[in-house]
């Protein structure tokens, strides 16, 4: 695990030096929002996302630094839901990594903004840099759009604030709003590395599988640490579940329960890289790190 964590870190220092180069400061009329969107984006963060796809790409026969700028453009879209998430209309969360959160700093409108503008600047990105087909290009680039739109990630917001203050969620209703909400984003990951590396068919498949599964489980363990972890170590305020009177896999199953399911899921998705000769070391060692992340 510590081999793995090494490399996961030096990941997250080249990515963290690819968006700084990406989206530079400049004097402009517009510099206020680009401070805030900089503030999110750079904001530390372990780089899970941007780690997945480079190294599914990888696994697949591509190129790390190839695929770079599509895993910033992976990043800068994980950072605009943090943005948007964090609004008093959303989850009204003051902290981030820590940090005040983007509207705390910056303001309502100019968060707002920020969001949009990462969002936007993601898909600017993945057209102008690399070097890759216009075909690859539109298949990565068209994975992304649809997992984060109405019937991808905003959907499972939708489905999230709908839950709020409800006590007859039931697990399976929490699974279909969390393999949204958190599992596409994940999912676009890894299924763009592979679309990136020149996966098959069956290995793009295997990937989105593998992804559905280790996006549940970081949802359980997200739950879990709300529960168990402090604001200190998990970097943003605990408890904040059971202020919103939300279901989660904690409740549905307690904390051991909600562990082992983890466990299961995990189990589960080493299986998938193993039959679909994408097991490799990273990949399998990612799935352990889900379970024991502390933050």
């Amino acid at each position: 695990m510590m081999e793995f964590k090494t490399e996961l870190s030096l990941c997250a220092q080249e990515v963290q030096a690819a968006l700084d180069t990406l989206v530079p400061l400049t004097d402009c009329p517009q510099r206020s929002v680009i401070e805030a969107m900089r503030y999110s984006l750079l904001n530390g963060g372990k780089r899970l996302r941007a780690a997945l796809l480079l190294h599914f790409c990888t696994a697949c026969g591509g190129s790390e630094e190839q695929a770079m700028p599509f895993a910033c453009a992976l990043e800068m879209t994980h950072a605009y839901s943090l943005i948007h998430d964090d609004l008093p209309c959303m989850d009204d969360d003051d902290l981030r990594r820590g940090k005040p959160s983007c509207h705390i700093a910056y303001g309502e409108a100019t968060a707002l903004l920020a969001g949009d503008a990462l969002l936007t600047h993601a898909f600017t990105l993945m057209m102008k840099h690399g070097t890759y087909s216009a075909q690859t290009r539109l298949a990565a680039m068209l994975c992304l759009s649809e997992a984060v739109g109405v019937y991808g990630m905003i959907g499972g917001q939708v489905m999230d604030l709908a839950n709020e203050h409800r006590d007859d969620v039931t697990a399976e209703r929490l699974k279909e709003t969390d393999g949204l909400k958190t599992g596409a984003l994940i999912a676009a990951a890894c299924k763009m590395g592979c679309i990136l590396g020149g996966g098959t068919p069956e290995q793009i498949e295997a990937a989105n599988s593998y992804a559905q599964k280790i996006g549940l489980a970081f949802q359980i363990t997200d739950d879990i640490l709300d529960v168990v972890s402090t604001t200190e170590e998990l970097g943003k305020p605990v408890g904040s579940d059971r202020e919103k009177n939300k279901v989660t896999y904690v409740t549905i199953y307690g904390v051991d329960g909600a562990k082992k399911y983890s466990e299961q899921l995990l189990s589960e998705a080493k299986r998938e890289l193993e039959k679909s000769g994408l097991d490799t070391p990273f990949l399998l060692a990612m799935t352990d790190y889900i379970l024991l992340r502390k933050n």
